[in-house]
């Protein structure tokens, strides 16, 4: 048994849990994984997020309180060994949107109810002391493209300085108003249908650790401009005019606060993607470059972006199929 095995199995023997059916539920991009525990009393969840790896499950612990605390359906936390980085949750069960989408009769009433989650907590007051990052750093966390995705594609980095600087004016001029609390990985995969509860609480919420202080819009670019799904024309329209009638923004201003938005996060994403192949040797992210390309174009046609547009055509190749196989041939060379 390995030392970590060892420690969630103590950390479980102390819950109450040790006797309990264990099987792998879930991993991600990051380190953390998640497994489903199974006794006579129930399920659970166990999220094993080792120290040191980026993700704090103290401010998991913390956001899941501000969340439940406004009546959104964030797992209780049952028992927690901080230093160890296991927490054991609140099982939410399977209803995960992905997997009840598409569907042209639930799809619009999901894509709605997880529209008015983002009014609904954006309206109230953000817990206290989270990062909140200038326009330049927005702009500078994108930088993942060039870095990244153009140094996997063509095996240099660009000069990124004006690519950074265009950005961050767009980003100084369209989206940098007041600061809500963002969840930051707000899409189809952490979000579950929970029917027999009531409202707002239909939605449950998962990954939400790496909250943080951002633009109103983000998190409704994350949940639109999903990278592992196709979201149809239709409804991210109807949903963008949803959230800013509801949130006071005018629908002129608003399209171009979400253009900005939307290519920010594509060209991060450009990036991480192309690095979790070269250095976490996990290629299978490499198939989702094409629908973030797309994404990110679609938001590049936007006139406030016109400039940024232009650097991204000298700085950025086209992911072609030959691209995508070039990115994966160099898959965990650079552990």
């Amino acid at each position: 048994m390995s030392e970590r095995a060892a420690l969630s199995r103590a950390f479980l023997e102390r819950a109450g849990w040790g006797g309990a059916a264990r099987g792998f539920l879930a991993g991600d991009a990051s380190d953390r994984s998640y497994d489903r525990l199974t006794n006579s009393a129930g399920t659970a969840v166990l999220m094993d997020a080792p120290p040191g790896r980026g993700d704090d499950p103290a401010a998991f612990v913390a956001i899941a309180a501000h969340l439940r605390g406004l009546g959104l359906s964030a797992p209780e936390v049952l028992a927690a060994d901080l230093p160890n980085g296991f927490l054991l949750l609140e099982d939410l069960g399977d209803a995960l949107f992905a997997r009840l989408l598409p569907d042209p009769v639930a799809e619009p009433m999901l894509y709605a109810a997880a529209t008015d989650v983002l009014v609904h907590l954006q309206d109230a007051p953000a817990p206290a002391g989270l990062p909140d990052l200038s326009a330049q750093d927005w702009a500078e966390a994108a930088g993942f493209a060039p870095d990244w995705y153009a140094f996997a594609a063509t095996g240099q980095r660009p000069d990124r300085a004006r690519f950074t600087a265009l950005l961050a004016e767009a980003m100084a001029r369209h989206a940098d108003g007041p600061r809500v609390l963002i969840l930051r990985d707000y899409h189809a995969e952490n979000l579950l249908w929970l029917p027999e509860r009531e409202g707002l609480a239909r939605v449950g919420l998962l990954d939400f650790q790496l909250a943080q202080m951002g633009q109103p819009g983000y998190d409704l670019v994350s949940l639109l401009q999903d990278a592992r799904r196709d979201v149809p024309g239709d409804i991210e329209r109807s949903m963008m005019l949803r959230f800013a009638a509801a949130t006071g923004a005018g629908e002129a201003s608003f399209t171009a606060t979400y253009a900005v938005l939307g290519a920010q996060r594509a060209l991060r994403i450009l990036g991480v993607f192309a690095r979790l192949c070269l250095v976490a040797g996990k290629p299978g992210y490499v198939a989702l470059i094409p629908r973030v390309w797309d994404q990110l174009w679609r938001n590049l046609r936007h006139l406030a972006l016109a400039a940024l547009a232009e650097e991204c055509r000298a700085l950025l190749p086209e992911p072609r199929p030959a691209l995508l196989e070039r990115i994966r041939g160099q898959c965990g060379r650079m552990r």
